[in-house]
């Protein structure tokens, strides 16, 4: 098996020649695909279809992540892209604040407890996230732009995902407070304040000349947000990532004639319904095959393929890649969400899980930023 190109976020786009798909091409496929989700099951799905492609792109294509500004930061001292993600965060939370408050419970925000197993796997989805140099949205870019190490995580993610689900409840009833939830223009005001005062540190931190916010990523941030903002309207709740993907394991389980009646998490009245519905009517899954399909679409347009070939990696890094993917999952159900779902949305939508997760995985960061090394998934220095 070869080794993997450079994830979407640490990516050089000068160094790939742009002789890819006509956009005209890719242009059609996205109308063509949107369309039919919208023949297929209705426009509110093709819309959303189109987001998830939107965010693909976006993040793809402007190289916006979580994963690759967190190493940066944490390896050279460089801001830049977490700041992005703050500024996003602080779009969606200027929008989701009043349409929360104006929904009347029509619009849910992504709020969850705060339980005693949450930090450690938050933490542990950090370590893991860096092994691999993707989170949840990040594993789904990559894996579309042709990284080979996100393709064969992906799959376990969503195998730990459906693992992770089926055991959340068990994790939470060890000792779990209700969701904390920030609200009206008060919970606004602090949730800025709070990402304001994470910019402000990290620009404190940040090593001398390296404080400038590139354009691309201004960009990134507003679109992202935008896109972010647009999905919470169609779906009626936030962006996510993980429920979708444990939601393609549980199908491929029942297809194979399994029996997940009598499980807890997947045995419930509206999982089974899930279950038994076409995926293309599952919001979370229409977003995911969005950013897969949206990564493709700009690989395909800067070079025509996938990722460029690479030196082979030992059989530990994939081994390691495969571990990973399971611990992502897991993980991410038990803490309840990823970066997109618990972090971005989280802390966009009021919750302080939200806060107390990226508190928890961005120290998990460091300990898999030393494992990546070791793990043979990039020289030792």
């Amino acid at each position: 098996m070869t080794g993997t190109a450079p994830p979407h976020d640490a990516r050089n786009p000068a160094a790939l020649p742009r002789r890819g798909a006509p956009p005209v091409l890719l242009v059609l496929w996205v109308v063509a695909s949107v369309l039919a989700v919208a023949a297929l099951v209705g426009v509110r799905y093709g819309a959303l279809l189109l987001v998830g492609l939107a965010l693909g792109m976006t993040l793809e294509g402007l190289r916006f992540g979580f994963s690759g500004p967190w190493r940066a930061m944490i390896l050279r001292r460089e801001p830049a892209g977490l700041i992005a993600q703050l500024v996003a965060i602080g779009i969606v939370a200027a929008a989701a604040f009043p349409i929360l408050a104006a929904a009347d419970g029509s619009v849910i925000g992504a709020h969850a407890p705060l339980s005693a197993a949450m930090v450690p796997a938050a933490f542990l989805f950090g370590a893991a996230m860096q092994v691999i140099l993707g989170c949840g949205s990040g594993t789904l870019v990559n894996a579309g732009s042709g990284n080979a190490v996100a393709a064969v995580a992906l799959p376990f993610f969503a195998l730990g995902s459906f693992l992770g689900a089926t055991h959340v409840q068990w994790w939470t009833d060890l000792a779990a407070l209700p969701p904390v939830v920030l609200s009206g223009p008060g919970g606004l005001g602090l949730t800025l304040l709070g990402l304001a005062a994470v910019a402000g540190l990290a620009l404190w931190r940040a090593a001398p000349g390296k404080r400038a916010i590139p354009r691309r990523l201004w960009i990134a941030a507003v679109l992202v947000g935008v896109f972010a903002i647009l999905n919470l309207v169609v779906a009626g709740q936030p962006w996510g990532v993980v429920y979708g993907l444990g939601l393609w394991f549980a199908k491929g389980v029942t297809a194979l004639g399994g029996d997940l009646s009598g499980w807890p998490f997947w045995g419930a009245p509206a999982n089974v319904e899930r279950l038994q519905a076409s995926v293309l009517t599952d919001v979370t899954s229409l977003t995911n095959f969005g950013l897969i399909g949206g990564a493709f679409l700009i690989a395909a347009w800067r070079r025509g393929g996938m990722a460029a070939k690479v030196a082979p990696l030992p059989a530990r890094a994939w081994i390691a890649a495969i571990a990973a993917g399971i611990v992502l999952g897991y993980t991410s159900r038990v803490a309840f969400g990823c970066n997109v779902g618990a972090f971005f949305s989280g802390v966009s939508t009021g919750s302080l899980h939200g806060w107390v997760w990226f508190a928890a995985a961005f120290a998990g960061s460091y300990l898999g930023i030393w494992l990546r090394p070791r793990l043979g998934l990039e020289p030792r220095t």
